[in-house]
């Protein structure tokens, strides 16, 4: 698993082709609006296409009170064929608008979220999880006939199959989940309170609105700030207003009118966090290359100095090309360190060690102090 972090430099060209298109609430019909965008523009998509739920009639309580169902237009489709057509159109328009190693995520329910799958990978998408939100607080199944749907379910996907270089903050989601490997189950409670938008009836203004934590953990673990996300079927404007919030730039595109204008009110409240608050954590596999022989060059290790392993049982002379020697055995750290163990590999920055002020200390700190140092003339 490798993550990539998007250069300034490239975020900027893309900032500029996106002139008069980013920041932006566009009404249109999601294909019409990403065919006018430029090719490779976007970083990420996050998708809530129709869910194509085919109810048939009004769904009440068991006390005949009305429940506010997806019932609208905008959510019925003649047949299966349908809407899987209209499912690969608007996943081929967003395809074309990701950059390479761009990636997407689409949520559905299981009226859906299967055929959506299969066309993705028709679409030569790769899939790289399915993660599945569960709802603490579910609406219940208020006929007793079948279980009470509980979770929705999350495809990510990167742009093009095996793809191996796209945007995963892997420490900073680790950090987020108090040092624990984020899973790809999340527990969050639907959409209530404050954040839930109303008409001026007091009725949801959206029957599907998603709530901000799930956007902020979409948007935490798949881009960087300066990113471009797009969304194009933003209802009452989530997506923008966590990008925003995030320091992500946005792209939103929403067909009703009414629904527009709320996002633009939404969008307009927020206001961004500070650059320092928007630092994450960055793991060695983010942080630049750094060669043995940039410590030669530094002077925190000379030629013909000595290092050991952590229990000092092995040793081996520095040699000015930034190779070691061990006995018979001459070469990288890597190699070296694992000759002397009898090993097939071996991570050399750990094993070999340094003396200093009496204690035995790992080369990989030399590593780190280099690292630093950039880091503060950058």
């Amino acid at each position: 698993m490798m993550s990539n972090q998007t250069g300034a430099s490239a975020r900027a060209s893309r900032s500029l082709s996106l002139n008069g298109v980013l920041d932006r609430v566009h009404l249109g019909e999601a294909v019409d609006v990403m065919n006018g965008l430029p090719e490779a523009s976007v970083d990420v998509v996050f998708a809530d296409p129709p869910y194509n739920l085919q109810l048939e009639g009004a769904l009440t309580r068991p006390d005949h009170s009305r429940v506010d169902g997806v019932d609208a237009a905008w959510d019925r489709f003649s047949s299966f064929a349908d809407y899987d057509a209209f499912t690969r159109a608007w996943l081929a328009a967003a395809k074309r608008v990701l950059r390479p190693g761009g990636t997407l995520w689409v949520i559905g329910s299981y009226h859906n979220i299967f055929r959506v799958g299969a066309t993705l990978q028709d679409l030569d998408y790769w899939i790289l999880n399915d993660v599945v939100w569960v709802k603490s607080n579910p609406m219940p199944n208020f006929r007793g006939r079948r279980f009470t749907n509980a979770h929705e379910t999350m495809i990510w996907a990167v742009r093009d199959s095996h793809e191996t270089k796209y945007t995963f903050n892997y420490d900073a989601l680790k950090a987020f989940n108090d040092g624990l490997q984020m899973r790809s189950d999340w527990t969050l409670p639907l959409c209530t309170g404050q954040e839930r938008m109303k008409d001026d009836d007091g009725h949801k203004l959206h029957p599907t609105q998603k709530p901000e934590a799930l956007l902020y953990r979409v948007l935490l673990s798949s881009s960087n700030p300066g990113d471009v996300v797009l969304d194009p079927f933003l209802g009452t404007g989530t997506t923008a207003a966590v990008a925003k919030a995030l320091g992500r730039h946005f792209i939103g595109i929403e067909r009703e009118a009414d629904y527009a204008a709320a996002a633009r009110a939404r969008i307009e409240a927020v206001r961004p966090a500070p650059e320092q608050g928007l630092k994450t954590m960055l793991g060695k596999r983010a942080a630049p290359r750094i060669p043995f022989g940039a410590v030669l060059e530094a002077g925190l290790v000379r030629p013909g100095e000595r290092l050991t392993c952590p229990k000092g049982r092995h040793e081996a002379i520095v040699r000015a090309d930034a190779t070691l020697e061990a006995g018979a055995h001459i070469g990288s750290i890597h190699k070296v360190g694992a000759a002397v163990q009898g090993l097939d590999a071996c991570n050399g920055w750990t094993y070999w060690h340094f003396e200093k002020r009496g204690k035995r200390q790992p080369i990989d700190a030399l590593r780190e102090e280099i690292r630093a140092t950039t880091a503060k003339a950058a």
